[in-house]
């Protein structure tokens, strides 16, 4: 006998915020309630059966202007995987001179997700030696 689940969900996908129900059988949604478009239904059934989130967060920066670099994934990850990408993440260090978009973990965790920079980092100038 298969057991359905009914889980109370808000879309986040555009300002209207849709408040909903999604029914879940063996694993996967079957039947969606209050969500106004295809876009929330599909929201629904990820978010219920298999939640990702976007990572945002730092990198050291050797050489350069800034000591931290923002990077983000270029696509969401398994929630579950959040933490252990940023633990990944914690121990990554590059030098300047970093170019938005460069490709700072090519797999993080073989999850097939690559983290980029988000801003420019230019070199920091040559100190002068002190006479």
């Amino acid at each position: 006998m298969t057991t359905r689940t009914t889980h109370a969900i808000q879309c986040i996908c555009c300002p209207t915020s849709c408040l909903g129900e999604a029914d879940v059988e063996d694993g996967r949604v079957v039947e969606t309630r209050g969500l106004t478009c295809e876009v929330g239904e599909a929201y629904a059934a990820d978010e219920v059966v298999a939640p990702k989130r976007t990572v945002t967060t730092t990198v050291r920066v050797t050489g350069g202007k800034l000591h931290l670099l923002p990077v983000v994934s270029e696509r969401p990850v398994p929630k579950e995987a959040v933490r252990d990408c940023v633990r990944l993440l914690r121990g990554v260090e590059v030098a300047a001179p970093i170019e938005t978009g460069r490709v700072i973990v090519a797999d993080a965790l073989g999850l097939g997700v690559a983290f980029r920079a988000s801003r420019d980092i230019s070199a920091a100038p040559p100190q002068s030696a002190q006479v």
